[in-house]
């Protein structure tokens, strides 16, 4: 070694690297407590990332994420068990909604529908009160989750 160098570590270096990739991802994703939903649409990506349709589809379905088989109807996923009858059938979602009225549906379907939905939002931390300590302060979706569900929708056309 070099006098006055430092031990490095290679796995270490790119450990750092990888915290700073994270950290300047982060920086350019919305905050929850600033999503600019703006007549029952929210235009702009939350992440400016673009989303991926295969994951959307895959946390749409993953009933510790989206869980959106809950209450909703989806043939694309008739592989999955209990569909849910309480939200309407998402078969030609992207039809019927555009991407940044979806986009704000996810976000917090209170501020489209109203507060009487019973549709969680999920990039919200206005999520009522009793909230396991667990899941204080924390959003249900990602941001980039989020863009992942509004892609897949976005996927769902009328045959």
């Amino acid at each position: 070694m070099f006098k006055g160098a430092t031990h490095f570590s290679l796995p270490a270096a790119f450990a750092g690297l990888a915290v700073l990739a994270a950290s300047a991802a982060a920086a350019g994703t919305v905050a929850p407590d600033s999503v600019p939903i703006v007549d029952m649409e929210l235009s702009e990506s939350l992440t400016g990332v673009q989303g991926d349709p295969q994951a959307g589809r895959e946390a749409f379905a993953d009933r510790k994420k989206g869980n959106c088989l809950a209450c909703h109807a989806n043939a694309d996923l008739n592989d999955q068990l209990f569909h849910g009858e309480v939200g309407p059938v998402l078969d030609g979602a992207a039809d019927r909604w555009s991407e940044a009225q979806l986009r704000a549906i996810v976000v917090n379907s209170k501020d489209v529908f109203g507060e009487q939905t019973i549709m969680p939002g999920f990039y919200t931390l206005k999520v009522g009160i009793n909230v396991d300590e667990e899941f204080a302060g924390k959003t249900i979706l990602s941001a980039q989750e989020v863009e992942d569900v509004v892609a897949y929708l976005m996927t769902l056309k009328e045959n």
